[in-house]
């Protein structure tokens, strides 16, 4: 089968997938072949939907007019709407992230309805860039999904190969042996309606958190919740290396801003976190009949594991997310050098760079990414480095690389 060509191929179909899409679109290019196993809303629909978010709603509003193309799909669906309910929440109040996804997957709808899109329902398994013409392309493979349980391939060649793959809950081994400890997904510890089905009621546990930063307490939050109604014999062992750190909002010589914006506490957790977490707080708080917390350090890390962990019935590890595996991808055909492991991400322009030699490196044509996988290296007026993830910096850095790429 001969290969389509497209002006773009834009792998994922979450958050940031959709803003690509948004911007590619307003910036021209007609025929963009998206490819996403089933075009939901990504992780945030499917996994976080319960959880808080830590984003006023007057960004996610911001997120849902950036561009022209969401601008029509919001007037030409039909009231009421995602949208429409998300004007009337309290636009300078955090929200559910199911508000957020269900924006999302309308704001997809309306996408797959322009005749410049060309949706693939399937999965990108290899890439292979050809760089010995004027204009590199890209040979991208699909597997295809069709109506039936039959797969078939799908290759679309492509001068622009956009890689939102999302990223993955970070999950290191268990830190000693031990038979009857049990790894609890941080995304089920997450969804609280999950999470009651599955721990029993009626059994004594002991849940080990490992982590100290947003997942992590809210990880507290919901087994905490479960702990005071309808667990009773849930006690919860808190991991964590470094003191409670919140978000702070600056007005001052630097103007409005945000200590700590990526990696603070906001929202409920960062109300939780300081009425019952605190080190002053945690011994009288009601929180504090379930959660005991044991501060570690390099040093007595494993010492401490050793004692503790026996006495736990499960871990959950809240300690960020890795990025999800990327696809096979080649230069001129070798696929005895796959090169995506080797991938240094560079996002000044929302590319990569390939190292060849000592101190050097290429720029790899036409590849580029955005998304939690794939953010933004941003640096407050303290000089402080951070890496942008959320919907609204999602946009705001599209709006700039964008361009570039086309």
């Amino acid at each position: 089968m001969t290969p389509q060509s497209c002006a773009a191929v834009v792998v994922g179909a979450g958050p940031a997938g959709i803003a690509v899409m948004g911007n590619l679109l307003e910036l021209g290019l007609n025929k963009i072949a998206w490819v996403d196993p089933s075009f939901d809303g990504g992780r945030v629909n499917r996994k976080y939907r319960e959880v808080p978010s830590n984003t006023k709603v007057l960004f996610f509003q911001a997120f849902a007019t950036g561009t022209q193309p969401f601008r029509r799909i919001i007037r030409s669906t039909p009231l009421p709407n995602a949208f429409s309910t998300l004007m009337k929440l309290d636009q300078d109040q955090t929200c559910s992230l199911h508000y957020a996804a269900d924006m999302c997957r309308a704001l997809t709808d309306g996408l797959l309805k322009m005749d410049a899109v060309v949706q693939v329902r399937g999965e990108v398994v290899s890439a292979d860039l050809d760089d010995t013409t004027s204009q590199p392309q890209w040979t991208v493979h699909i597997r295809r999904q069709g109506t039936s349980n039959d797969q078939t391939a799908t290759s679309i060649i492509t001068p622009r190969l956009i890689l939102c793959t999302g990223s993955d809950p970070t999950t290191p081994s268990i830190p000693i042996d031990a038979d009857k400890l049990s790894r609890l997904d941080l995304d089920t510890v997450l969804q609280p309606s999950t999470l009651y089905h599955t721990l029993p009621r009626t059994e004594p546990l002991t849940i080990a958190v490992v982590g100290g930063s947003h997942s992590a307490v809210l990880a507290l939050m919901n087994l905490y919740e479960l702990a005071r109604a309808t667990h009773p014999q849930l006690r919860i062992k808190w991991f964590t290396r470094h003191a409670l750190r919140y978000a702070e909002y600056r007005n001052d010589e630097h103007g409005a801003w945000i200590l700590r914006d990526n990696t603070g506490l906001k929202g409920q957790a960062a109300e939780f976190a300081w009425a019952q977490l605190e080190d002053d707080k945690l011994p009288q708080s009601d929180a504090g009949r379930f959660i005991q917390k044991i501060p570690i350090s390099e040093s007595d890390e494993m010492d401490l594991y050793a004692e503790h962990l026996p006495q736990c019935t499960h871990i959950v590890h809240a300690i960020g997310f890795t990025r999800s595996p990327l696809p096979t991808l080649t230069i001129a055909g070798d696929r005895t050098k796959p090169i995506q492991d080797q991938l240094q991400w560079d996002s000044s322009v929302g590319g990569f760079l390939l190292p060849c030699g000592k101190d050097t490196a290429m720029v790899v044509p036409g590849l580029h990414g955005a998304g939690i996988a794939f953010p933004e290296r941003v640096r407050d007026p303290f000089g402080n480095v951070e890496w942008a993830v959320g919907f609204f910096k999602f946009m705001k850095f599209l709006r700039r690389v964008c361009p570039m790429w086309v």
